[in-house]
């Protein structure tokens, strides 16, 4: 499981563009730069508070981002269907050299997986 301070660093990569500048440049360090909160209040000059409540209305609002959007969820699934699909196609690889109708079989039947695959990748 993702610890919390690299949740919000993987949302950032996605919507960190959506935030405000202050907000951006805040959690940039938070997460990014991996400043404590004193170092990032020193930083910029604000309250460690300030930068705790910063911190914290960001990462909100960068979970709202993706609660309506879906975008991190749908990237990873993606991600993971990309990978079985590799994984399908290296073992298509190894039966290649050894026997030509478990081959054809074997083809049939990972093209249907890959189509299925592909298809809930672009819905």
């Amino acid at each position: 499981m993702l610890s919390k301070k690299m949740l919000v660093a993987d949302l950032f990569a996605f919507y960190g563009e959506l935030l405000t500048a202050k907000q951006k440049d805040v959690l940039s360090l938070y997460c990014l730069d991996d400043f404590s909160l004193g170092e990032i209040a020193e930083d910029l000059n604000i309250s460690r508070q300030g930068v705790h409540d910063a911190v914290k209305r960001a990462t909100k609002t960068l979970e709202d981002y993706e609660n309506k959007l879906g975008l991190m969820d749908k990237f990873n699934n993606n991600n993971r269907l990309l990978n079985d699909i590799n994984i399908k196609m290296m073992d298509l690889s190894q039966i290649v050299d050894h026997d030509e109708k478990a081959l054809r079989i074997k083809v049939k039947e990972v093209v249907s997986i890959v189509i299925n695959d592909i298809e809930e990748m672009i819905e």
